[in-house]
């Protein structure tokens, strides 16, 4: 029994003609795409669909969280659990409050960002199929990579194979799966 492969990738030398292959590839039918490039592509990321729309929620909710936080227990601190009035100040000194209150909503929203991406991204990945690609470790330098997964409902070894060779990539091969 052979073991089905993760994906069949295909090569290419520009972002352009990685560009018309997503796009060939969207219109073929294809809906389990990955593509890997040298530096970020906007345009690539609205074709694949890849939405970060959520990072910027998670930040907000935590910067609030922590904004909440600091600003209560410095009221609790200085209003309730140990007050020491001095020359007659309010207890409650929200103006005193607010500095260190934005400083730690910055700290929690830059925090909650970091571990929102590494959750959603599945970061750190130590090892994935596409690293055994022969050539890969060029797509951190300047070649372009696309990735039909095996998960695709339309995935059929030769069908794949035929659809990236009317594409003239680079080069084509099956990324082995993991295991």
């Amino acid at each position: 029994m052979t073991q089905q492969p993760y994906g069949i990738m295909a090569e290419f030398k520009t972002p352009e003609t990685l560009m018309e292959a997503v796009r060939a590839a969207k219109r073929a039918g294809f809906t389990k795409l990955d593509a890997f490039s040298p530096f970020p592509l906007s345009d690539l990321a609205k074709e694949l669909g890849v939405r970060t729309s959520v990072i910027p929620w998670i930040a907000f909710a935590a910067g609030l969280i922590g904004a909440v936080i600091q600003y209560g227990s410095q009221y609790w601190m200085n209003a309730v659990n140990y007050p020491l009035n001095v020359g007659g100040r309010p207890l409650h000194s929200w103006p005193a409050f607010i500095p260190a209150s934005l400083i730690v909503a910055i700290l929690w929203a830059g925090a909650a960002t970091l571990i929102g991406l590494l959750l959603i991204l599945r970061l750190p990945r130590l090892h994935h199929p596409v690293f055994a690609f022969p050539g890969f470790e060029r797509a951190s330098e300047d070649r372009f990579f696309l990735c039909i997964m095996r998960d695709d409902p339309m995935f059929e070894n030769e069908a794949v194979h035929e659809f990236f060779a009317a594409l003239s990539p680079l080069a084509i091969r099956e990324v082995p799966a993991c295991g």
